[in-house]
C-alpha cells in the first residue's frame, strides 16, 4: 500500500531537521584541523596569485553559506509563510 503525502513508512524515525551524526564529527575534525594549522593553511594561501585566491574563496563558501534559492518554488510552505510575515512585518516598518 502507498504512502500518502506526507506520511513516512517509518514515522518514529529522525526528525526534520535533525543533524547527521557523521556530519558532525567530520565538521568537528575539520574544524581542529583548521584550528591546529591556521598558520601555514594562510601562508599557503598568501603564496597564492590573485584568481587562484577567488577560487579557492568560491569553493570554500559553497560549503559555508547555503545554497543560493532561483526559485520559490524550492521554498517549503512554512518558509514561504515565514517569508510573507517578514515582508508583511517590513513593510508596516515604512
Amino acid at each position: 500500500m502507498p504512502f500518502k503525502k506526507g506520511e513516512s513508512g517509518n514515522p518514529k524515525g529522525k526528525p526534520k531537521g535533525a543533524k547527521n551524526r557523521t556530519s558532525e564529527e567530520v565538521r568537528t575534525l575539520l574544524l581542529e584541523f583548521v584550528n591546529t594549522n591556521l598558520e601555514t593553511l594562510q601562508t599557503e594561501f598568501n603564496s597564492l596569485d590573485g584568481e587562484k585566491k577567488l577560487n579557492f574563496i568560491e569553493k570554500l563558501l559553497k560549503h559555508v553559506l547555503p545554497p543560493q534559492i532561483t526559485s520559490l518554488s524550492q521554498l517549503s510552505e512554512t518558509d514561504l509563510n515565514c517569508l510573507i510575515e517578514k515582508l508583511k512585518n517590513e513593510s508596516k516598518k515604512d
